[in-house]
């Protein structure tokens, strides 16, 4: 990295920068907080040491097609591709026409598992308070959304906005992340019949002296969450268990649980979706356009999170133009993994799939090939993004989120369902993945057709 200068380098100057402050101030008696300091067109901004990973001068980012306006693009942080925002187009604040040679402030932080670059005007240096002495937000005090504001606090004359980095950047706090592990270990073992059962009391009492069968069965559990990345909650705990009964007659009892990630792949693959990085048979066509409701709306917005390869993302658009033809439709299909969102544009489509139902909404190119119409491609809109960080996205009519919840962390997953209540027009519908179901019963409706289940606000 060009003039990389470490967070510990930093931290080395930050005892002097307080002890200035200390020589003209009353002194500070506990210091038991630290933020880095920096500028934002002309104010005095901070963030919590401890969210701070290093900082750094860097250029020359690597442009992602069609990210948001603030995401200046991703940069190999010694082997880590990382996604770099610009604070300030974050927050609405003008800059100058960037040079594409020039050296940014970059501060590098991290949210739960996530590593992101921040760039900034000027970095300033560490500074130590009591954090009592931190005063609650209040829009005056920025030209930013409160939300994002954790505080504010004065330290040496100077007065500091303290952002919340993970409301900016997250949908979940690493304290309390902390707090919800065993809370959220203990849900995964309960026998819930149904998705709207509540626990019972006898599945308390079984935690604290579980039977053997409920022991082998949390190994499961645990297995899938480090092997396979795979989440067991609500969401998708009557269908693991389910399939644990049928794994132990299928292997025997001796054999259960898993010594290789190969393992706890084929224990989930009846889990995964249909045509799941696929393209879409006739017949799950045939079903999700059954569960399309009328819309006469002239626009309709779809949110495709964990679009994948964007076999998923095109199907939708063609079925879509084919439910609602006099309709603008606009696809936002968010992914993770950078290849597979800069690839996607690129697809073709093979036979027999290009004589079947995608027939009207192909064109062959001169190699002969098959690729999707210039009027289907300007539906899609491939996005490098992470769902559960903010999401600025504008109301939408359908969220199709088939097997995404499953491979979130419990408290990512809420999150989600979260954005998913916030982000869904009243007469909007939401679709996950064939063996996923929502925890929240109480706001939601669900409609099944075939293997497939529609939900839509109550």
């Amino acid at each position: 990295m060009e003039n990389e200068t470490t967070l510990q380098q930093t931290q080395k100057l930050a005892p002097t920068a307080i002890q200035a402050e200390d020589d003209d101030e009353e002194k500070i008696t506990v210091v038991d907080f630290k933020m880095v300091t920096f500028s934002l067109a002309g104010k005095d901004y901070a963030i919590d040491i401890m969210k701070v990973k290093e900082i750094a001068k860097a250029g020359r980012f690597t442009y992602v097609p069609n990210s948001f306006s603030f995401v200046l693009g991703v940069y190999n942080l010694r082997g880590d591709i990382i996604p770099v925002v610009d604070l300030r187009l974050f927050f609405n604040i003008d800059i100058p026409e960037r040079e594409d040679d020039k050296l940014e402030n970059m501060i590098i932080v991290t949210v739960g598992e996530q590593t992101f670059g921040i760039v900034v005007d000027g970095i300033d240096k560490v500074v130590g308070i009591q954090k009592s002495t931190i005063q609650p937000p209040h829009p005056l005090f920025g030209d930013i959304n409160i939300k994002y504001i954790y505080g504010v606090v004065e330290s040496n004359n100077r007065l500091y906005i303290l952002l919340d980095i993970d409301r900016i950047f997250g949908s979940k706090m690493a304290e309390q992340e902390e707090k919800n592990k065993e809370a959220y270990r203990r849900q995964a073992v309960r026998n819930i019949s149904t998705f709207d059962e509540a626990p019972k009391p006898a599945a308390l009492q079984q935690e604290k002296n579980p039977a053997p069968a409920d022991e082998e069965y949390r190994f499961i559990v645990d297995g899938l969450k480090s092997l396979g990345k795979f989440y067991v909650t609500q969401v998708n705990e009557k269908f693991i268990r389910s399939r644990y009964t049928e794994w132990e007659t299928e292997r025997g009892k001796d054999k259960i649980q898993f010594q290789t990630a190969a393992e706890s792949e084929e224990f989930l693959k009846p889990f995964w979706s249909q045509c799941t990085e696929q393209w879409w048979t006739k017949n799950l066509a045939d079903n999700v356009y059954k569960l399309l409701p009328d819309n006469a709306a002239h626009q309709i917005v779809v949110w495709n999170p964990g679009c994948g390869k964007g076999f998923e993302s095109y199907s939708l658009a063609c079925l879509l133009k084919k439910r609602y033809p006099e309709s603008k439709i606009r696809i936002y299909a968010h992914d993770i993994d950078l290849l597979n969102v800069s690839n996607a544009p690129l697809l073709t489509v093979p036979e027999p799939y290009a004589s079947g139902w995608y027939a009207p909404y192909l064109t062959k190119k001169a190699d002969g090939d098959f690729t999707f119409s210039q009027e289907i491609k300007d539906i899609v809109m491939f996005e490098y993004h992470d769902c559960v960080n903010t999401n600025a996205l504008p109301v939408v009519d359908i969220i199709f989120a088939r097997d995404v919840l499953s491979v979130l962390k419990p408290d990512a997953q809420n999150g989600l369902v979260s954005d998913f209540n916030e982000k869904l027009k009243g007469n909007g519908i939401l679709m996950l993945g064939d063996h996923e179901v929502l925890p929240d019963t109480v706001r939601w409706t669900a409609k099944p057709v075939d293997a497939l289940v529609l939900y839509s606000k109550k």
